[in-house]
């Protein structure tokens, strides 16, 4: 089973450089948007994994710039969960306008669990497994 969650996104002007491009840091907000709106939809947002016990912080984030966006453009972030047999949460991004839905950038995260002392969890969490098994994606 594939899970996929999409949100459309106003470009707006703090995200933009000097020639009205959408700036390059920009697009790791518009990933941290698709993975609030994977979170809300699949059950799996920060605030469950707080309160389970876990961070799960950051550790890759990869982008693949095919063409730009500009200063009112409203776009779609794309997120697709990888499964994966680690203790990590992996997802694939696509970032299209929402005018034809052509490939604007690519890219992908991984996130690992951390335990409120900040030490590494390796071994998925029982709350995760849980998550997978109830989606079907282990």
């Amino acid at each position: 089973m594939e899970l996929i969650a999409r949100k459309e996104i106003d470009v707006r002007f703090s995200e933009v450089d000097s020639m009205g491009i959408v700036w390059h840091g920009s697009y790791v907000k518009y990933f941290e948007d698709a993975r609030e709106e994977f979170g809300r939809q699949y059950n799996l947002g920060y605030l469950r994994m707080f309160e389970e016990g876990f961070f799960t912080p950051l550790v890759k984030l990869d982008f693949n710039y095919k063409k730009p966006l500009i200063y009112g453009d409203k776009l779609i972030a794309e997120i697709r969960y990888k499964p994966t047999e680690a203790a990590k949460i992996c997802f694939e991004y696509i970032i299209r306008s929402a005018n034809d839905e052509s490939v604007m950038v690519t890219g992908s995260s991984v996130q690992v669990f951390m335990n409120k002392a900040y030490e590494l969890v390796w071994i998925k969490p029982d709350f995760y497994l849980d998550w997978q098994s109830e989606h079907q994606v282990l």
